[in-house]
């Protein structure tokens, strides 16, 4: 409840400071898919949910979690938390399980916030697409990290790439190599969709 009234209410917000997106069609209309963006601002996931035709469960640090009323507010947007310092199996298990439930998950491959433009995945969102057989959709965010509160003096916008298959990864053996290989394809396609 508290995610989609706070969703209607970031689109008008968004849409009144100048929001744009592109190639949300690309976002298939039901089953399992993860959503992997670049990662500038705190903003992020707001502007992407907010552009999005389905509701996403992001990922977020486990810092956010620590106050009771932060905890009930992330988990109230579908967030759950994630140590990020260290492998946290919890966290993958209970990503590979809303994936097993055909439903969209949000994660910022980089393992945080990075300004610059060399963009480095950890190998989580590689480990988990190929494990569940989700797809990834490559998301750029772009403007986020300096839009307020002026926005409509600062374009930023929301870009969607097309779906990047597992099936060709079927069979494989899930190794680092493997893994990295997944990674760098879905991180070059951000980086091609910073570009346009």
């Amino acid at each position: 409840m508290l995610y989609k009234s706070l969703r209607v209410l970031a689109r008008i917000i968004f849409a009144i400071l100048g929001l744009k997106s592109s190639g949300i069609h690309n976002l298939p209309k039901k089953g399992p898919v993860i959503i992997a963006a670049n990662h500038v601002s705190m903003w992020d996931p707001v502007v992407i949910g907010a552009v999005a035709p389905r509701p996403i469960c992001f990922m977020a640090k486990a810092e956010f979690f620590q106050r009771r009323w932060m905890a009930w507010f992330f988990y109230s947007l579908n967030a759950f938390p994630v140590h990020r310092k260290a492998g946290d199996r919890t966290a993958l298990r209970h990503a590979m399980a809303l994936l097993e439930q055909q439903k969209v998950l949000g994660i910022f491959p980089e393992g945080g916030r990075n300004r610059s433009e060399d963009l480095k995945a950890q190998a989580g969102t590689a480990m988990i697409a190929v494990k569940t057989g989700a797809p990834i959709l490559p998301v750029a965010c772009v403007g986020t990290d300096w839009f307020i509160p002026f926005g409509w003096l600062h374009p930023f916008e929301v870009r969607m790439g097309e779906p990047i298959s597992m099936e060709k990864y079927t069979g494989k053996k899930v190794t680092s190599a493997l893994l990295d290989e997944i990674s760098q394809e879905v991180m070059n396609e951000i980086e091609r969709l910073l570009r346009k």
